[in-house]
């Protein structure tokens, strides 16, 4: 097997998702010359169900990670939708919202679940700079939102 991002992501056990209509007024991505900024991506599972509960009242931090993951393969299926391939992706800034009780202080924990995957798949490319800040609720109850700034590479 080729060392490619979707090599590893396969050696990994993942495999990205289909990239959903949105059920709002945006674009799943919009691109502005080499850049495209990532709209947030939810814990979205195969069969359109989505991950939800208040993290630190019904979901605990490997929880929430698990729905980070699910983010980070969202990210990378629209970035890839974005270039045409994921050799072509390099992750510039990641913005990682958990939907928390107040006093929960563990937001860079759940988000360094998306942020490891995205360095495992695609090497330096996927290092970025960070934000993973708490909200006292998101969109559907979902534990994890996370968007994305990208630049397509020639």
């Amino acid at each position: 097997m080729n060392d490619t991002a979707e090599s590893r992501l396969a050696a990994l056990g993942h495999s990205l998702p289909v990239v959903g209509k949105p059920l709002f007024s945006y674009v799943p991505f919009r691109r502005a010359g080499d850049v495209a900024y990532i709209s947030g991506q939810v814990p979205r599972h195969a069969d359109g169900s989505l991950t939800t509960g208040k993290v630190g009242e019904a979901l605990g931090l490997e929880e929430a990670r698990q729905a980070a993951v699910l983010c980070a393969l969202h990210i990378l299926a629209v970035a890839k939708a974005a270039a045409g391939s994921l050799e072509k992706v390099e992750v510039l800034k990641v913005f990682g919202m958990v939907n928390a009780v107040p006093d929960y202080g563990d937001q860079p924990k759940v988000i360094d679940a998306c942020s490891n995957l995205l360095v495992e798949v695609l090497g330096e490319r996927g290092r970025h700079a960070r934000s993973a800040v708490g909200m006292g609720s998101l969109p559907s109850n979902v534990p994890v939102e996370i968007e994305a700034v990208i630049r397509i590479l020639d």
